[in-house]
């Protein structure tokens, strides 16, 4: 009898969290999307906008060195707003690829991406290039990200 139950309630629990995992993979596939089409040289407004609607209004974000406070404030989704708008097509060329999405039950996702991206910064007019590969680290919340976190490998 015990094993009976024990069998399903496994039954029960191994589908969900498969299916929870399977949910958090297409998640990072659909950020990673989102996220790459604020950097694209013809980004606009809709595409800031869909990125961010997959954040908690509440969101914290790490980009070190840059930006080293994680904390989770009432205006993080606003802040977020208007630091990327700043940098709203400032690129003549983007491109991005996903290397690796990581998923840790249903807390956290961490994604791993190459890019390249050519422009003109658009507080000192300067020319920028650059290639890096990044991890993301998402911590989420009821179906959103809660916290980002930035790395350079």
């Amino acid at each position: 009898m015990a094993k009976a139950l024990v069998t399903a309630l496994l039954l029960l629990i191994v589908p969900s969290a498969m299916a929870a995992s399977a949910d958090l993979h297409a998640f990072a596939q659909r950020y990673f999307q989102a996220m790459s089409a604020t950097q694209a040289p013809d980004a606009s407004k809709q595409d800031l906008e869909a990125y961010l609607a997959l954040l908690m209004d509440d969101v914290g974000h790490t980009h070190l060195p840059w930006e080293t406070d994680d904390a989770r404030l009432p205006d993080g989704k606003a802040a977020m707003r208007e630091g990327m708008t700043f940098y709203l097509g400032a690129h003549t060329e983007y491109q991005a690829e996903l290397l690796d999405v990581f998923v840790f039950n249903d807390s956290a996702i961490a994604i791993r991406y190459r890019h390249h991206a050519k422009g003109i910064h658009p507080q000192n007019q300067q020319a920028i290039e650059y290639t890096s590969t990044m991890m993301e680290l998402l911590e989420m919340e009821n179906g959103k990200v809660a916290v980002i976190r930035k790395y350079h490998e």
